[in-house]
């Protein structure tokens, strides 16, 4: 398909958003919310897909209260369940009809000592946070691709991948920074398609992320030192200084409008990553052999 067909049909689905629908995960409180809240002032149905029965019956409330109750839909959903997200795609698209827009925003704040690290603590922490947009995008990417009606991913990595951060962030780092790669992999090969990719890189945001206690599945529960550094996370204050979640949502939906790649909420954190960068690109020979690239492109075909 031409370039400027591609953008032709790409902004069509953008400023249609009357209709639309948008599968939200995490999307009953938080980031989520706001986003789910963005959507829905600009004519769009939204699917809450939330593990928490009492954030999904707060969310729902306040949309009946904003007069908004019949464009929301909510699913209770651990991310992590495959057959569960499949069921939900199935059950959004009996709701709403076809989902143009998956926001992959589900995550927890994991951390703890690295020296007492379990194996179910790594499956919970990368289970969710890399595992839950793997599986979002499994389930939901071959039904916007087979509507060949265009639509837009959002993936939620973090700030904290950007810059270097303490041992005791590995598990939440890790699968954060894996996101952003995997948001930049997909992008080039879905824009012919009409199918926008952004990743958000949110810094403090007023949400509930450090309720990690609440939301781990049984089956990654086992006594360790990270569920202890998890009940002392959930003693965290939310501070009057972090960002609200409906401005990340307005963040959001206008880098879908202009189809940018990066929503990254805070400049505080802008000398660190530049010293990140730099140490890289210090460490990055400048001689190069061009036709050391080409020899690893794949052979064509006849």
């Amino acid at each position: 398909m031409r370039p400027f067909v591609v953008r032709l049909r790409y902004h069509a689905l953008m400023k249609a958003f009357q209709g639309r629908t948008a599968f939200v995960t995490g999307g009953a409180s938080g980031i989520g919310l706001g986003i789910a809240e963005t959507f829905v002032n600009v004519g769009m149905n939204v699917v809450l897909a939330d593990l928490r029965a009492d954030h999904i019956e707060s969310a729902l409330a306040k949309f009946q209260a904003l007069g908004r109750g019949s464009s929301v839909h909510a699913i209770r959903l651990d991310v992590t369940d495959r057959a569960a997200m499949a069921a939900a795609a199935d059950e959004s698209e009996r709701r709403f009809g076809r989902v143009h827009v998956l926001v992959n925003n589900a995550g927890v704040g994991i951390e703890g000592p690295l020296d007492k690290a379990t194996y179910a603590d790594w499956d919970f922490g990368l289970g969710v946070n890399l595992g839950g947009v793997i599986n979002g995008l499994q389930t939901f990417l071959p039904r916007i691709r087979a509507h060949r009606e265009g639509g837009y991913i959002v993936n939620t990595a973090s700030l904290a991948a950007l810059v270097t951060m303490p041992a005791r962030m590995v598990m939440y780092v890790t699968g954060k920074a894996a996101v952003i790669a995997l948001s930049e992999a997909i992008r080039t090969e879905l824009l012919p398609e009409g199918i926008g990719v952004t990743v958000l890189c949110p810094g403090p945001v007023k949400s509930n992320i450090h309720e990690l206690v609440r939301n781990r599945p049984e089956r990654f529960k086992i006594e360790s030192a990270f569920q202890q550094a998890a009940s002392d996370l959930a003693q965290r204050k939310v501070s009057d200084l972090w960002m609200d979640p409906l401005e990340v949502g307005a963040k959001v939906l206008k880098a879908m409008q202009n189809d940018e790649l990066y929503v990254i909420t805070h400049g505080e954190w802008r000398a660190a990553a530049e010293a990140r960068f730099q140490a890289m690109l210090t460490a990055m020979p400048t001689k190069v052999n061009p036709d050391l690239i080409a020899s690893l492109r794949p052979p064509t075909k006849g």
